[in-house]
């Protein structure tokens, strides 16, 4: 598969596997910055990507952020077909979970992304669906 995708800097690699095995592709951020604690920064991934139609490209967190104090706020985010204009380089809200400053480099890998494949389902509205319930949240045991 193909995917078109715009650098806003064309220093700055593109995306990458970083070995065989991995199944996501590495974020950085275009742009130093000095995040202090407690704060969030939003920043530049360098990328506007045109998601294939049928597909979403989800952003997360690498592991090596969060040893760093850092996570990404929301979690997950997800980049539609359609978020790719000229102006749509999308970008990663980090909070800096430290009580010290956190400096994310220029290129600094900060992220990753994985297209994955979408289902639209068409919606059949009943009134029940089975008689039981299963109790809940976090019904099935400890965490």
């Amino acid at each position: 598969m193909k995917i078109k995708i715009i650098r806003v800097d064309k220093s700055l690699p593109l995306p990458e596997y970083k070995t065989a095995g991995a199944v996501a592709f590495d974020l950085y951020s275009r742009e130093k910055a000095t995040i202090p604690a407690g704060a969030i920064v939003v920043l530049p991934s360098n990328f506007i990507i045109q998601v294939p139609e049928g597909y979403a490209l989800m952003l997360a967190s690498r592991s090596s952020t969060m040893k760093k104090g850092l996570f990404m706020v929301n979690g997950v985010g997800i980049i539609d077909q359609d978020f790719h204009g000229p102006e749509d380089e999308f970008k990663l809200p980090m909070q800096n979970f430290t009580n010290l400053p956190v400096t994310v480099e220029r290129g600094e890998r900060i992220g990753q992304g994985i297209i994955l494949p979408i289902i639209k389902p068409e919606w059949e509205e009943v009134e029940k669906i089975k008689d039981e319930s299963r109790g809940g949240f976090g019904t099935t045991g400890d965490l």
